[in-house]
């Protein structure tokens, strides 16, 4: 009859369990050599490496990257008006003829003319503007945007007439050429480790499933035979006749025994990676490549 626990104590549980451990710990420590290869071969020249004549072993490696850097943006032609009428619609009420009209703008763009000063004429009855007279030497003013009239009195108080409807009309003076924009070559020089993912692998868990079934089985088999032979004979002695009775009996009996084993065996290994959170040496590392990061100026351009 089979023992599990002597069929169990057989297993060599140390290579069952110590193999798996060993191979991760060992593609754990194949991962960091493979982390400290890349960092070397692909973020530094190889020592001897010689660039227009320079031994530049040893040393980060850059990715330049070319952009124009715009330095003074593109500047549209302005449209410059001038006032060529001021046009009474309506002279309102209580005007007074010491009043005077001013053109002025939103305060938001500029104005080249003095045009403070338009006096006015009022009606001595009905205290309306009759009409409007220019500044003298008035040539039209300059101006972005078209102005507005504006009727205060000579000191500059607000005027107390009200009503009134002034026009201003305006025309275009000139118009100033576009200036193009003004661009500056830049050529930005990355070490190339800081733009690569960096390969920290680390195993997270590992887990070993390990089945084993034992099955045992006994046999029996028993068989009984029974043989019984009859032999009659009659021999015809007397009237009444005479009988002969020849009885043989044999009986045998066999019994057989015997025991079987089936051991059936599994095991699964699950392994969980993860990207490892990256050394504070690396990270400082990386944090000096980034400082040494260069931006140089190059031919300054103009754009159309």
């Amino acid at each position: 009859m089979a023992n599990p626990g002597t069929e169990l104590a057989a297993l060599d549980f140390g290579n069952l369990i110590g193999g798996p451990l060993n191979a991760v710990i060992t593609a754990q420590a194949m991962a960091a050599q493979s982390t400290a290869t890349f960092i070397k071969d692909v973020g530094f020249y190889k020592e001897g490496t010689m660039i227009n004549g320079v031994d530049v072993g040893n040393t980060p490696v850059y990715v330049d990257f070319k952009y124009p850097k715009e330095i003074m943006p593109y500047q549209p032609g302005k449209i410059w008006l001038k006032v060529f009428s001021i046009e009474l619609i309506n002279g309102g009420s209580g005007y007074d003829s010491s009043d005077l009209i001013s053109l002025i703008n939103d305060g938001t763009e500029e104005a080249t003319a003095d045009i403070s000063g338009f006096t006015i004429t009022v009606d001595d009855t009905t205290k309306a503007i009759t009409a409007i007279i220019p500044a003298t030497g008035f040539d039209g003013g300059k101006y972005i945007t078209p102005p507005t009239a504006k009727i205060t009195k000579s000191g500059g108080a607000v005027s107390t007439g009200t009503g009134a409807t002034i026009t201003v009309k305006t025309n275009i003076q000139s118009i100033d050429n576009p200036v193009s924009a003004v661009y500056q070559d830049m050529k930005f020089s990355v070490p190339i480790l800081t733009m690569l993912p960096i390969p920290f692998i680390k195993v997270d868990i590992i887990t070993i499933d390990f089945n084993a079934k034992i099955t045992s089985m006994e046999t029996q088999n028993q068989s009984e035979d029974l043989s019984v032979g009859v032999n009659l004979e009659v021999k015809q002695r007397w009237p009444s006749g005479s009988a002969k009775l020849n009885v043989a009996v044999a009986y045998k009996k066999s019994s057989s025994s015997g025991s079987s084993i089936e051991r059936t065996y599994s095991m699964a290994i699950h392994v969980q990676a993860s990207q490892d959170e990256m050394p504070d040496g690396m990270q400082k590392l990386l944090g000096i490549l980034e400082g040494a990061m260069i931006s140089t100026p190059g031919a300054i351009t103009s754009g159309n």
